[in-house]
């Protein structure tokens, strides 16, 4: 991870939904969206902040920023 100042394509909030939703939801933006674009999502709780950045890496997506609430996912 590093400290970027991308601006994201399309925002994503999921700060309502619990997992698996979260992970159902990013997959499908990432999906819907082209190589190199980024995605921003915003979410709430402990759970979506340890398996998303995992979930989005072992994807081969990488994850520019990481912080409480707040990531920036590259897609590949």
């Amino acid at each position: 991870m590093s400290d970027h100042n991308d601006v994201p394509e399309k925002t994503l909030d999921i700060t309502t939904e619990t997992c698996p939703m979260t992970f159902v939801r990013t997959r499908i933006a990432l999906d819907r969206m082209n190589s190199g674009e980024i995605l921003e999502v915003l979410y709430r709780g402990d759970e979506p902040a340890r398996n998303l950045p995992q979930t989005a890496t072992e994807q081969g997506h990488q994850v520019l920023l990481h912080t409480e609430g707040r990531l920036l996912i590259r897609k590949c």
